[in-house]
C-alpha cells in the first residue's frame, strides 16, 4: 500500500484526537456523557474543550474531500511520488491545525489550513491533467 493511502487513515484518526480533550473536560464538568443528546452537551463546551470539539467537527469536514482527491489521484495514475507527497503534507497541515486549534493561534490556524487546503486542490488539479 502506498503513502497516500496510509496518510488517508491518518486522516481519519486526526479526526478523533482531538475529541479526547472534549470528552475530558465534559466528563469532568458534567460527570458523564449524554448519550441521549450528546450534541446539546457538546455545545455547552468552551475553552480548550470547545476548540478541540470545533477542531473535531473542522476534521470531519477535511476528511472526505481529502480522501477522494487521493482516491481520484490513485485511478488517473497521477506519479506516487506527487501524490504521496501531497498526502503527507495534508497530514501535516491537519496536525498543524489540530494544534493550532487548541493553543488558540487564530492567524496559524488559518495559515495552516489553507496549506492542507491546497493539497487537496492539487491532488484534484494533478489528476485532472494526468
Amino acid at each position: 500500500m502506498d503513502i497516500s493511502i496510509w496518510c488517508v487513515f491518518a486522516a481519519f484518526m486526526l479526526i478523533y484526537l482531538p475529541r479526547l480533550p472534549a470528552i475530558r473536560a465534559t466528563l469532568t464538568a458534567e460527570g458523564h456523557v449524554d448519550i441521549a443528546n450528546p450534541r446539546l452537551q457538546q455545545a455547552r463546551l468552551s475553552g480548550l474543550a470547545g476548540r478541540a470539539q470545533a477542531a473535531h467537527l473542522n476534521s470531519v469536514e477535511a476528511f472526505a474531500p481529502f480522501a477522494a482527491a487521493v482516491w481520484v489521484a490513485h485511478y488517473a495514475g497521477v506519479d506516487g511520488t506527487l501524490r504521496d507527497g501531497l498526502g503527507l503534507i495534508f497530514v501535516a497541515a491537519r496536525t498543524g491545525f489540530i494544534a493550532c486549534y487548541l493553543a488558540d493561534l487564530n492567524p496559524w490556524r488559518t495559515v495552516v489550513w489553507a496549506v492542507g487546503f491546497a493539497a487537496v486542490i492539487a491532488l484534484f488539479v494533478a489528476a485532472a491533467v494526468a
